[in-house]
């Protein structure tokens, strides 16, 4: 965690701590099952006549090498890209009401949370959401959207709360933490890819190699397993990491309450935008305040990126009461 005021909660930290650990043991046991594949095909590989597709080692290798690049470019580019998706542009504190407004906020926070100032960018769309992206302070950049910064929608109290969580994902360093999480799973889909593509157009030439016929199959399936488990324990893992950016947020600004009210105003406005203006935006779930969803209910909060309102609500509610026992007497 970064050197700032913003405060963390051991409770979250070791949840969070567990993910990381079972998502390890997954990579371990993921490791594991593809030396033993490889080494099964290996075995017989010297009584065959060649293999006409892509071989489980060669998958391997191709797999290693692109999802190294990506996991590369989502943590150095994280910024570029998030900026690109989402067509924001840079603004000073002259270049309008609104990003006057902003940085004002952002100021005083960084004053409040002692961490250097993000860049600060505004995004082109009425939907309002805010994110926070870079893999540290020195190459953050904080967005907010034209329609979030509408001062009828959010009190500048309301919108500090926002702000104050998307900053601690900054002083938190959760694109750093999410993308290594997610490395797992990347190697994952492309194997799994990989292997299908293999198997489609490789798989007539085979006839002379049933080690690789009975390999590409099990890789597919150890590839897909490991997928589902990985992706699981991420989207568990975000859904932590935004319960822990409301709990620091609301406890740096002191308001809770502004920052609850935020959240019942912004998700009752997200489901006022139309379906094809959410799914445009849908890129960009994992950063968002709030995802661009419709909100959803048993399943669909398994895969979400963010705790449900209810939940998040109840922590704020939680907080408040603590703070209001705290300043008693």
């Amino acid at each position: 965690m970064a050197r700032t005021r913003y405060r963390s909660d051991p409770g979250l930290i070791a949840r969070m701590g567990a993910t990381m650990f079972l998502l390890g043991l997954v990579f371990v046991a993921f490791g594991v099952g593809l030396v033993y594949l490889i080494a099964f095909a290996s075995s017989y590989r010297h009584g065959g006549s060649g293999v006409s597709s892509l071989s489980g080692d060669t998958i391997v290798i191709f797999a290693l090498i692109i999802g190294v690049g990506s996991a590369l470019a989502s943590y150095f580019w994280s910024d570029k890209i998030a900026l690109r998706t989402s067509r924001a542009r840079l603004v000073g504190p002259n270049d309008s009401p609104e990003a006057r407004r902003l940085h004002e906020i952002v100021d005083r926070l960084c004053a409040l949370a002692d961490m250097p100032k993000p860049r600060i960018a505004i995004a082109p769309t009425q939907m309002p959401n805010a994110f926070a992206t870079g893999r540290n302070s020195k190459t953050a950049v904080l967005c907010a959207t034209q329609g979030i910064l509408d001062p009828r929608r959010l009190t500048n109290e309301e919108l500090e709360g926002v702000i104050a969580h998307e900053m601690s994902h900054v002083a938190h360093k959760d694109v750093a933490v999410m993308t290594i999480a997610s490395f797992l799973g990347i190697i994952a889909a492309l194997m799994v890819r990989m292997a299908f593509y293999s198997e489609l157009f490789g798989g007539r030439g085979r006839s002379n190699n049933q080690a690789t016929a009975i390999l590409i199959p099990l890789m597919m399936l150890l590839s897909i397993v490991t997928y589902v488990v990985s992706f699981l324990l991420i989207r568990m893992l975000s859904r932590y990491r935004e319960l822990a950016a409301d709990r620091s947020g609301a406890l740096l600004t002191g308001q809770p309450h502004a920052l609850a009210s935020a959240l019942v105003k912004v998700s009752g406005d997200m489901a006022k935008i139309p379906t094809r203006d959410l799914r445009a935006a849908e890129p960009l779930n994992a950063f968002y305040f709030t995802p661009a969803l419709r909100p959803g209910q048993g399943l669909a909060n398994v895969f979400s990126t963010h705790p449900s309102l209810q939940k998040r609500l109840a922590q704020l509610d939680k907080i408040s009461k603590q703070l209001g026992q705290a300043q008693q007497p």
